[in-house]
């Protein structure tokens, strides 16, 4: 059989040579891939929306997710022992005041208020009875820091404990209280009870 022969003038192309003619698939050999086209997978390492190569971005209208809130902490009873041993430790230490300055200080009442509520308010949380608690045991931790000074004050002109006043003569020394109280005096009471309920909420919020 005769071989085909190619058309005269036109040079014969070796099969996988470079382009001929101004073709430029002429010579690409069947599977290459053709110049400026994509390689491998075309959905891989495509960059996102914000410049990161596949990090989505924010989902639902943008930003993060939000944290889940945190429960708010309402214990009346961790409150309400919160507060009595804060009235305790408060009050032994204005009366010492007292006691070793034989005057009562406006300021230290205002502490005695606010140790106390802050305290209630940090243990027991936002139940809105803690503030109220807290106000009326600041009353009572002023009321037994002022007798505690009067009982160290007295035990200092007289031969008698601070214990035995309290423990054998408390009328007697809830009369000596009275008799020594003035106005600054109840007016301690209420800047203390102010303070307590403010220290509870400012602790709980």
């Amino acid at each position: 059989m005769s071989q085909p022969v190619p058309p005269p003038n036109q040079p014969q192309q070796p099969y996988g040579g470079p382009p001929q003619d101004g073709n430029p698939y002429a010579g690409q050999q069947p599977g290459q891939p053709q110049p400026g086209a994509p390689t491998g997978n075309p959905f891989a390492e495509q960059p996102g929306p914000y410049g990161q190569p596949g990090q989505p971005g924010p989902q639902f209208g943008g930003g993060t997710p939000f944290a889940p809130v945190a429960p708010a902490r309402d214990n009346v009873g961790l409150g309400i022992l919160a507060a009595f041993v804060a009235a305790v430790v408060a009050g032994a230490v204005y009366g010492a005041i007292i006691g070793a300055t034989k005057h009562e200080i406006g300021y230290a009442a205002v502490a005695v208020g606010f140790l106390v509520g802050f305290a209630s308010g940090k243990v027991g949380g936002r139940n809105p009875a803690l503030p109220v608690l807290s106000a009326v045991f600041a009353l009572i931790a002023v009321y037994f820091g002022q007798l505690l000074g009067e009982a160290m004050i007295a035990a200092k002109d007289y031969p008698i404990t601070v214990s035995e006043l309290f423990f054998d003569h408390f009328g007697l020394l809830n009369d000596a209280w009275k008799a020594d109280s003035d106005f600054i005096s109840y007016l301690f009471f209420a800047v203390a009870a102010v303070a307590a309920f403010s220290g509870a909420k400012k602790a709980a919020a």
